[in-house]
């Protein structure tokens, strides 16, 4: 999920790079107005659920001097591990809610294409093996992803084009910020205490974790797997945006 954030970081800075020099601040604005408040929404949900006091919340604002688009403060109780475990939850908390809102805009709005997305995840997931092979799933469901939704039923189908609207605009604000990061950072340095313990426990107590590991690399190549439709999405929003400034660099000239 780390690794997924940092890919959709590279691509959305690189995409309001370009969408900034061709239509100035407010062409980010196109896509902010849905994606910001579904990134802000998994900070708010993840919040609650780690027990964290949120303070101030703006799913969305326009012109701030700052450029930010919108926030969560939240507090929490240092000398309680579970809270701080929280934060490394809560900073990736728009990778939650963005990927799993594509998820859902995909299951109501193009329901074939993600029954047949699922459908090809699942027969090529390997629970069996703990090594490189588990990533093959995700380069593998790019191109499902693509052969499932870019299809002639899709192309003359509305739903399909208000899925699109909203997939660009939500892949466009996944991405951590250099805040989310730092807190996740936080909540990481927690997590890897608790899992040293956990493992020194299970070794004095002789417990066979192996299948625990299994099953964890197994719901880990779900999220890449669901995670490459962010990431195509990302891409395109990357070329049209590339695109556009190539076209407004001729007109001006």
């Amino acid at each position: 999920m780390i690794v997924v954030g940092f890919i959709l970081g590279a691509l959305e800075r690189l995409s309001n790079s370009y969408l900034t020099r061709a239509f100035g601040p407010k062409g980010v604005m196109v896509t902010a107005w849905i994606g910001t408040p579904i990134h802000e929404i998994g900070h708010l949900i993840q919040c609650f659920i780690w027990g964290h006091r949120v303070s101030r919340v703006r799913l969305l604002q326009l012109n701030h001097p700052s450029g930010i688009l919108g926030f969560v403060e939240h507090h929490y109780n240092p000398n309680s591990m579970y809270q701080q475990v929280g934060n490394f939850f809560i900073g990736l908390g728009p990778i939650f809610s963005g990927i799993g809102s594509l998820i859902l805009g995909m299951y109501f709005l193009v329901p074939q294409s993600f029954l047949a997305f699922k459908t090809e995840v699942e027969q090529h997931i390997q629970f069996q093996q703990l090594d490189l092979t588990l990533l093959k799933t995700f380069w593998e469901s790019i191109s499902i992803i693509c052969k499932s939704l870019f299809t002639i039923e899709n192309l003359i189908n509305p739903l399909f084009w208000l899925f699109l609207i909203m997939a660009f605009s939500i892949s466009s604000h996944i991405a951590l910020s250099k805040a989310d990061i730092k807190g996740s950072a936080r909540g990481l340095s927690t997590i890897f205490i608790v899992l040293v313990l956990l493992n020194i426990i299970s070794r004095l107590l002789n417990w066979d974790t192996y299948d625990l590991i299994v099953k964890l690399a197994g719901y880990n190549t779900y999220v890449l797997a669901f995670s490459s439709i962010a990431i195509l999405f990302s891409f395109i929003t990357l070329l049209i945006s590339i695109l556009l400034f190539i076209i407004k660099g001729r007109m001006v000239r």
